[in-house]
């Protein structure tokens, strides 16, 4: 590991240290709602490479998450398989109902990202609509994720995976108010 890297890590640790839900907190949520999960701690990973270094070991689907948004300021949280392609201006014109620039989508920056789902770049789960008190993110998952069992995801930090029941997830993301358009990306 690099210095440069080293030094990425450990700013992502103590940033991590300040979310507004920790990790303990989202899974004594899930156990609320009757929701049993498995966590595994590892090392932290940023990219989706880095994490099939990790999951290899993990049975189930492993997703990446995309944090959307558009001109109009409306904003996605769009769950995928981890190794589906994303074409952006096609899910752009299925989620706003528009074409051209109105339908065009853009990654949010980290700002955006801690301000409304509480994570920083890298940790971006299903999980951080746990943060969306406002409802001003709209949650995607990709269809086929509901056969993939269990389906893993960082609860909150990018040291964790977390596996949980396709319909659990589901109850959680619906029980935080967050009921997810389902998309067939394939």
């Amino acid at each position: 590991m690099s210095a440069d890297t080293a030094t990425d890590h450990t700013a992502a640790l103590e940033a991590q240290a300040k979310l507004p839900t920790s990790p303990d907190q989202l899974l004594a949520r899930l156990s609320e709602l009757g929701i049993t999960t498995k966590t595994t701690d590892h090392v932290p990973v940023f990219t989706v490479e880095e994490s099939q270094q990790v999951s290899r070991d993990m049975s189930g689907g492993h997703i990446k998450n995309l944090f959307l948004r558009n001109k109009r300021e409306e904003m996605w949280l769009v769950t995928v398989e981890e190794n589906r392609r994303v074409d952006l201006k096609a899910l752009g014109e299925k989620l706003t109902g528009e074409t051209g620039g109105n339908a065009k989508l853009s990654f949010g920056s980290a700002d955006r990202l801690m301000t409304y789902l509480g994570v920083i770049p890298g940790a971006v789960t299903p999980f951080a609509v746990i943060n969306d008190k406002g409802r001003k993110v709209k949650m995607v998952l990709d269809r086929h994720l509901l056969d993939c069992n269990p389906i893993n995801a960082h609860p909150l930090v990018n040291f964790k995976t977390t596996a949980i029941a396709p319909q659990d997830l589901l109850k959680f993301l619906e029980a935080e108010e967050h009921k997810p358009q389902l998309v067939d990306f394939a």
